[in-house]
């Protein structure tokens, strides 16, 4: 299991990655010379996210594959030793897992900028 001060590590850098990559769009109207930075940041952020996501999705697959979980679980075979420490750490990983408010904050996020340049091109919505 990852230490959660590494979970919110990879954590802050999807958010900022996902803020970066919504600021393009205000840098566009505001100071065209940064928006090469600010998409750099987005793509290295993203880069070390991703592969962090990647790392534990391949984990999990991989746990549920060695121990046959789903075949055991299909058949209502009863989970002990391995099996069952396998099952609770798949379960422990998704109940920890901040994905959830990763997706609401990036669709905020998007909301927000697509707002934000309608106003800065329109002046208003």
């Amino acid at each position: 299991m990852m230490p959660p001060a590494a979970m919110w590590f990879f954590f802050g850098i999807g958010i900022l990655s996902a803020l970066a990559f919504r600021l393009v769009i205000v840098f566009h109207h505001v100071d065209p010379g940064m928006v090469r930075s600010v998409w750099y940041a987005g793509v290295v952020g993203y880069t070390f996210f991703f592969f962090y996501r990647y790392s534990i999705s391949r984990k999990r697959k991989r746990a549920v594959k060695k121990y046959c979980l789903l075949d055991k679980v299909s058949r209502g075979d009863r989970l002990e030793g391995e099996d069952r420490q396998a099952a609770e750490y798949l379960l422990r990983s998704i109940s920890r897992s901040r994905e959830d408010i990763n997706y609401l904050i990036i669709f905020i996020l998007s909301v927000a900028a697509v707002a934000i340049d309608l106003l800065l091109k329109y002046g208003a919505v």
